[in-house]
Formats: structure tokens, sequence, C-alpha cells
């Protein structure tokens, strides 16, 4: 089996199509794993979700997926723009939350690690800081306060010893992946602005798709590329 990785979806149900499409997708010979933000944003939320779970794939958790569950725990309140409503509607509403709230932070393998936006350069073992936490949100409680769930689902920049993170980078700070001395491939999405980034243990495929760019996928098995231009621009950056 080839494990298919797939960027930000973020509601671009029709790219994730095509995307299927241009990747020839067979289940026979496919793993399908996405990097979490697969909603919000985009104009088909619920179709989007259904049908990675129809492909029977799995992904980790994002920031926009958290926001979802907290949303439709009433724990958060709804965004202007938010494009969730589809999904907070529908008659399979539950069904729908009870699996998205079932997934990980950090998926791994023997060579690799799937997270949706970076991880910390202080950890040893980034599966057991995530586990706790995925603890917690299966529970129906959504830690947006603790640290390593930030680290986890919304870094860009960090300083070397991961003691201060930001989205726009300060002093003594540089993007995540700079600091990173693991010997695992990280894949992982979340920095649209960045666009795609191959590095030597890096692979991070957020191509903007919602703002109008590409939904990319990269196959692991074979360090290929494959992506399809958004069918429009569902947003525009602020």
């Amino acid at each position: 089996m080839q494990r298919v990785f797939i960027g930000d979806l973020q509601g671009c149900a029709d790219e994730l199509e095509d995307l299927l499409g241009a990747l020839r997708y067979d289940p026979s010979l496919h793993e399908l794993h996405f990097v979490g933000d697969l909603v919000n944003r985009g104009p088909a939320s619920r179709r989007a979700l259904r049908r990675v779970i129809e492909l029977g794939a799995d992904t980790v958790l994002g920031n926009h997926d958290l926001h979802l569950l907290a949303v439709a725990g009433g724990t958060r309140s709804p965004h202007d723009d938010d494009t969730l409503d589809d999904i907070l509607s529908a008659p399979d509403r539950e069904q729908l939350l009870a699996w998205v709230r079932r997934q990980p932070l950090v998926r791994e393998w023997n060579d690799l690690i799937l997270v949706h936006a970076g991880l910390n350069p202080a950890w040893k073992d980034p599966g057991a800081v995530a586990l706790p936490l995925q603890r917690r949100i299966a529970a129906g409680e959504i830690p947006f306060d603790d640290p390593d769930l930030k680290f986890l689902t919304k870094v860009r920049y960090c300083d070397p010893g991961g003691t201060e993170m930001s989205s726009e980078g300060g002093p003594g700070q540089a993007p995540w992946d700079d600091f990173y001395r693991g010997s695992k491939m990280v894949v992982c999405g979340h920095w649209a602005m960045r666009g795609l980034v191959q590095r030597e243990r890096l692979r991070s495929i957020d191509t903007g798709c919602v703002w109008g760019g590409r939904l990319t996928a990269w196959i692991a098995e074979e360090d290929r590329l494959v992506s399809v231009p958004a069918r429009a621009v569902y947003r525009h950056p602020e």
C-alpha cells in the first residue's frame, strides 16, 4: 500500500475529487491520510467531511477541526466567517462529530510523523505528548489554552527550545522545522502562506486551496507530489 498524504482540505470537496482523479486513486493501492483542517472557510465542509469518511481515510486534528467540535459543544462561539453550518445542521451531525472527535493529534509510522502544524523541538516523544490531549478531546473537552495543543495545531515560528511560539515570528524565532532534530520525516500542513516546503525531513503540504491555490498530495513511497488547482478563490487573505 502507498501512503498518500493530503494537505489542508478546508471544505474544498470538489478539489478533493479532482485530486483523487489526478492520483488515479485506487483503494486497493492507496491509503489516504489528511493533515487536518478538513473543514471551514471553504464552500462544502459537510460534503468534504462525509467524503473523507466514505473513503475510509483518516486525519490528524487541525485547529479548524477543533473549532468545529468546540462550537458544536457550545464551548466556543462561531466566527463570522465560519462555514460550518452545514455540518451543525446535518441530520447525521452527531455521527460526523463523533468521527472527528476520535481522530488523534499525531499519527506515527516507523519512518514518519503526521501532525497538523508542527512539533516542539524539545519533545522526544510527540505521541506521548499528544496522548493525554487526545483523551481529553475524545471525552468532549477541548483544552485550547494548553501549550502543547497550541504547538501541535497552530505553531509556525518558535525559538530553539520550543519555549516561545507564534504565528508571525519574533526575536530569536524561526520556522519550527529549522530546529527539528528528529530522525523521522514530518508531514504537516497549516501554513498556507508559506506554501509547499520540501526539506530533508519535512513535507509541508498546505498549498492554500481555499485561498485559490492548489490541493496537494504527497505519496510517501514514491516521494512524489500530485496537486490540482482550486476551482475558485473561496477566501481572500485579510
